[in-house]
């Protein structure tokens, strides 16, 4: 059966692009620049491997992203119109971003050349890995034969039902973005401390603090088992991502530490828990060494 919709999200969702063509998914990449004028599309003119050896090579010179224009959006639109069908697009928080406005414009842009083509445009409230298990499960709902409308009521419980959970290797890049004053409580790179972050509503907040690294993934781990707990959820009842910053194997590391711990609490779970680098919109923000999980739970188990 035929799709009635289709769905295109912006960069932020950090979906690998594999994946975005096995589930048909439009992506509208962000860009970035690491001298504040030239920009590149990430994603394309510039890999993310790439972005993370420079942040890591160049420690004092701190990228810049910007969102994509409604050029941007309204070209993505038009690929996908040609299908003759409508269209739900996901971006990222509007408190992070500027690319729902852009997406906006796009819309409107689309109603005067494709009238017959409807565009929905949704503030996902979310970004990079909680926005990516959110555009998948809108992928499952399409795929099961629910219309654009039905999924989109199913949205807002979504929305409120996700997180990332995360830590970073210091502080240097959020003191550079400003955003120090959310993490209450966090003062400073002394003793090895690594904030526990809780993303949700749009917002960043303080979730604690750990010791070194392997005590940060711990405790972000811990973070997953006490919500999934005090939800009266299992693991399964969730899309759960695990997403890296330059280290590949800091992924793998979480991934085998979290089967671990779900078959101590859980019992035998065969859930596969995809893992994926973490993109430029949140590494420009975190710096070079985020890891951590997004998920949002599964719309028929909420």
């Amino acid at each position: 059966m035929k799709p009635e919709f289709c769905i295109v999200s912006d960069g932020s969702c950090d979906i690998p692009g594999a994946v975005a063509v096995e589930h048909n998914i439009g992506i509208v990449h962000f860009l970035v620049s690491f001298n504040g004028s030239d920009y590149k599309k990430e994603g394309v003119e510039l890999e993310l491997p790439e972005l993370y050896r420079q942040m890591v090579e160049h420690p004092a010179v701190y990228p810049k992203t910007a969102a994509p224009s409604p050029e941007d959006f309204y070209t993505v639109f038009q690929q996908k119109a040609r299908e003759g069908r409508d269209i739900l697009c996901v971006c990222i928080s509007s408190k992070l971003s500027s690319s729902v406005q852009s997406a906006e414009i796009a819309r409107q842009m689309m109603a005067e050349a494709y009238p017959d083509i409807r565009v929905a445009v949704v503030d996902s409230l979310c970004c990079t890995l909680m926005q990516s298990a959110f555009v998948l499960e809108l992928c499952r709902l399409r795929d099961a034969g629910r219309s654009l409308d039905e999924t989109l009521s199913a949205m807002d419980a979504l929305r409120k039902s996700g997180r990332i959970l995360f830590t970073v290797g210091n502080l240097d890049y959020i003191r550079h973005g400003g955003r120090i004053g959310k993490l209450t409580g966090i003062t400073g790179n002394l003793l090895d401390l690594k904030p526990l972050i809780t993303f949700q509503n749009g917002e960043i907040h303080s979730s604690g603090i750990r010791r070194g690294r392997r005590k940060s993934m711990a405790g972000i781990l811990d973070l997953l088992v006490s919500y999934l707990k005090g939800s009266g959820c299992k693991p399964d009842d969730c899309n759960i991502l695990i997403g890296y910053g330059y280290d590949p194997e800091e992924g793998s590391q979480l991934l085998e530490m979290t089967k671990k711990r779900f078959e101590e609490e859980f019992g035998s779970q065969n859930l596969v828990i995809p893992v994926q680098q973490v993109g430029a919109t949140i590494a420009v923000h975190s710096g070079p060494y985020p890891i951590g999980y997004g998920f949002v739970r599964r719309s028929d188990r909420l």
